[in-house]
């Protein structure tokens, strides 16, 4: 069985993020007794200026997409692309939009534990953000959903306070931007073939095997 690394560039406050999260998950699902994946998440911010307190997310989005019944509309569709993956979007809820500096840090620590830790934190951040109305720009937003992921909260608390790996967490989001990712989710398979958006379950379970179809022959050649 072939195995492919997907490097997922995202962001936490980005509904498109956790729609293509959820197709992936249903595309690997398919997948997985002919291909083997292994997903790292990789840091992006829509919003980088905000400040650490946060905006007024409704307003601030409304503004962005040109008033409020554009927001709206743009909220019902994915509510809709939503439930058919089982998300269950509650726009409404939100009412802070915050700066994911610190969430970013927290899946960086994740990571660092293994790839399974880091997945459980990105799914707890997204649906505290987009399910729950959870500010994650919060640091006991943060440190709750560290701990029930199976971090040490003492430790993640001590990291936070001070400035432990935002120059790292920095860096990635340029380097992505070097690399012309101008809008997420954008996936990288094996650091060679790129999908932007968040395509549909049968499009990313299609490159998945399109992919490992490729790595087999290429590797036949070898022998």
């Amino acid at each position: 069985m072939e195995r492919i690394t997907i490097d997922i560039v995202s962001d936490v406050v980005c509904p498109w993020c956790y729609l293509g999260k959820a197709r992936l998950d249903l595309a690997i699902a398919e997948v997985q007794d002919e291909v083997g994946v292994d997903v790292n998440w990789r840091p992006y911010q829509l919003n980088p200026d905000y400040p650490a307190a946060g905006v007024d997310h409704q307003k601030a989005l409304a503004e962005k997409l040109g008033g409020k019944d554009n927001m709206d509309s743009a909220h019902a569709q994915l509510r809709e692309m939503g439930a058919a993956v089982g998300i269950a979007f509650d726009f409404d809820a939100i009412k802070v939009g915050p700066n994911t500096l610190d969430a970013h840090r927290l899946i960086h620590w994740a990571g660092v534990e293994d790839r399974e830790m880091q997945n459980r934190v990105v799914s707890a951040l997204f649906k505290a953000n987009f399910e729950e109305g959870r500010n994650v720009g919060d640091r006991t937003v943060i440190l709750d959903i560290a701990e029930a992921a199976g971090l040490d909260r003492a430790l993640t608390d001590a990291l936070l306070t001070g400035d432990a790996d935002k120059a790292h967490v920095t860096a990635e989001i340029e380097a992505a931007k070097q690399m012309g990712v101008n809008g997420v989710p954008f996936f990288i398979f094996d650091q060679q073939y790129a999908v932007s958006g968040a395509q549909t379950p049968d499009v990313l379970a299609g490159a998945l095997r399109d992919i490992a179809r490729m790595k087999a022959e290429a590797r036949s050649k070898l022998n």
